[in-house]
């Protein structure tokens, strides 16, 4: 099948959006649908919403990070989520691949901005250690990758909101 790029686990949840995403609009137009599992049901941006997810979105969430000794994602993904209100809400140190690296919040914060792709993988690993690094790669999941890319699925969850499919970058 090929070769597991060593320390990274993706999903592919977050890599499509509705129209006009970005700060205060995150997920696009009509996009919150795609995260309705996080939030235990319907939401929109301008009502007050929370993070309640049960039943089989919770134990896939929860398999789902149970690995995860940290993150990377692009600067678009961070201002897009409004910082996640400042603070990281994943496992581990999520780092924010940016140009604007002196933009950087406090470290309590949970974030660590790094310029260049090959650097900030390299820092999300440090941080993660022997765990997973999980990758936030916005709307292109394989540019740069070879076409002999492949995804093997580690598990799948159904829910009345979304059916989870989780994989593994391999080639």
């Amino acid at each position: 099948m090929g070769k597991v790029i060593a320390g990274i686990t993706t999903s592919l949840d977050g890599y499509v959006t509705g129209p006009d995403d970005g700060p205060g609009n995150g997920l696009g137009t009509g996009g919150e649908r795609l995260h309705y599992w996080v939030m235990g049901g319907p939401w929109t941006y301008e009502d007050e919403h929370s993070f309640e997810m049960s039943g089989e979105d919770k134990a896939f969430y929860d398999d789902l990070i149970s690995t995860i000794g940290g993150g990377l994602v692009g600067r678009g993904m961070y201002d897009a989520a409004g910082a996640w209100g400042g603070t990281n809400p994943f496992p581990g140190t999520l780092v924010v691949l940016t140009h604007r690296v002196d933009e950087q919040p406090p470290a309590e914060a949970g974030f660590d901005f790094v310029s260049g792709f090959e650097a900030a993988l390299a820092r999300a690993r440090e941080h993660a250690g022997d765990r997973d690094v999980s990758l936030g790669g916005g709307k292109r999941l394989f540019e740069g990758f070879s076409h002999d890319v492949d995804l093997e699925i580690l598990g799948v969850h159904h829910s009345p909101f979304a059916v989870h499919t989780r994989y593994r970058v391999v080639r």
